[in-house]
């Protein structure tokens, strides 16, 4: 980067200012950090599955109690984000290649190549993974054809199934999160949010906005998929899939009187209470209509606090108090997947200043955490950036694939000013 080691990173509005000399010091650091995480593993080792190709893995800190071999199924798209220069190409298409080869071997992307964990899948981030790789080193035709097979596969014959065991199909054109032995709590861990107060220890009762958010993005690139290759009648029928599921999610999981959107519980007929930046996968995947997105926008300052931006907001009901399990996927944590979505749906409905704005307070939060304790972590306390992260059922991890991901593509973007 050939800038002034000098100069300052400032939005005057918020008071966001970064040194770019720290900036510097903690991209270095991602840097310097990818090869700790890259591991090779060919063959099955007790209960870790042998992979293809060699793969990130969220941490490896020496001596930690959790030693992650693993490879995670959405970890992976925010990770590969950010290892932007071309020496990553073979690394990233290799870890995409892992994910289809664990589909093809066990019915569906698992929450992690270790074989406890083939029960469940994670929030399906397969056709964002592929088109970001299309566009991204300008695959040919005939590669995305092959590549969005594999997504159309695991579309059908896992998220719109309707049955044990990979009921994700439930009613009403509308998908929620399951897990073969059917319990709740790890159905809540296959929303990759373990654990939310979203779903009230209850997770499999409820269509999940961010989920169907979600299915209505492969919908939507298999139709442009469809468009490039010129299959007229074939994008029409998932255009057609596409404004289905959106007419459903906007029907039940809208809140109008609150201009936002939640989950919601349709074993009780009723809509979800809980405010989370969940509803802003409708902006990402280009569910919300315009006047909608505006009155999303609105809902920001709810979330919106020093370091960037809490995961839910703050309960009014302190749930602790109940002896429930650790709530991290919550006030007053923020994650860096979810921020990212968060700024690339207000990029994409125009909101340039409010998205920068909060790259800035995340790039922030991470920078000034890395200067004062040489580590990145997999979340963060937004609410006081210097104290440390609520823990959940696990400890708060150092490392971290995709907060080094997600860091590193920020500040291409609204550091260096890379598209």
């Amino acid at each position: 980067m050939n800038i002034n080691k000098n100069t300052i990173v400032f939005n005057k509005a918020k008071n966001v200012t970064i040194s770019q000399i720290n900036v510097d010091l903690a991209r270095a650091f991602v840097k310097k950090n990818w090869p700790i995480l890259t591991k090779s593993n060919t063959k099955d080792v007790g209960t870790l599955v042998g992979l293809p190709y060699p793969y990130i893995v969220p941490s490896c800190e020496p001596g930690s109690p959790f030693q992650f071999k693993e490879q995670y199924y959405w970890d992976s798209y925010f990770t590969a984000i950010g290892m932007d220069s071309k020496e990553y190409q073979v690394l990233k298409e290799g870890m995409l290649d892992n994910l289809i080869y664990l589909r093809n071997r066990f019915g569906l992307v698992p929450n992690a190549s270790r074989m406890y964990f083939t029960s469940r899948s994670q929030p399906p981030i397969l056709s964002t993974y592929v088109m970001y790789i299309y566009n991204k080193y300008n695959k040919s035709t005939a590669w995305l054809k092959k590549y969005m097979y594999e997504v159309e596969q695991e579309y059908s014959n896992v998220w719109m199934h309707d049955k044990h065991p990979l009921w994700h199909y439930y009613k009403n054109g509308l998908n929620r999160y399951y897990d073969i032995n059917a319990l709740h709590d790890l159905a809540e861990a296959e929303s990759g949010w373990d654990m939310t107060p979203r779903f009230s220890r209850k997770c499999m009762d409820f269509w999940p906005i961010d989920l169907n958010c979600l299915l209505y993005k492969y919908e939507t690139d298999i139709a442009l998929s469809a468009k490039i290759l010129k299959d007229n009648s074939k994008y029409n029928l998932w255009i057609n899939k596409s404004e289905q599921r959106k007419t459903k999610i906007n029907k039940y999981l809208w809140n109008e009187r609150k201009g936002f959107y939640y989950d919601y519980n349709f074993y009780k007929n009723k809509l979800g209470t809980v405010n989370s930046l969940a509803g802003y996968f409708a902006m990402w995947a280009g569910v919300a209509s315009k006047s909608q997105a505006v009155r999303m926008v609105k809902n920001l300052d709810k979330f919106e606090k020093t370091g960037g931006l809490t995961t839910t907001t703050k309960s009014i009901v302190d749930m602790s108090i109940f002896g429930s399990v650790p709530t991290q996927w919550a006030y007053p944590n923020g994650w860096a997947p979810l921020h990212y979505i968060v700024i690339e749906g207000l990029e994409k409905y125009g909101y340039h200043e409010e998205a920068k704005r909060i790259a800035l307070k995340w790039i922030k939060t991470n920078t000034d955490w890395y200067i004062e304790h040489k580590e990145f972590l997999e979340k963060y306390n937004v609410v006081k950036p210097k104290k440390h992260p609520l823990d959940g059922v696990y400890p708060t991890q150092t490392g971290f694939g995709w907060t080094n991901g997600v860091f590193d593509k920020l500040c291409h973007t609204y550091i260096d000013g890379d598209s």
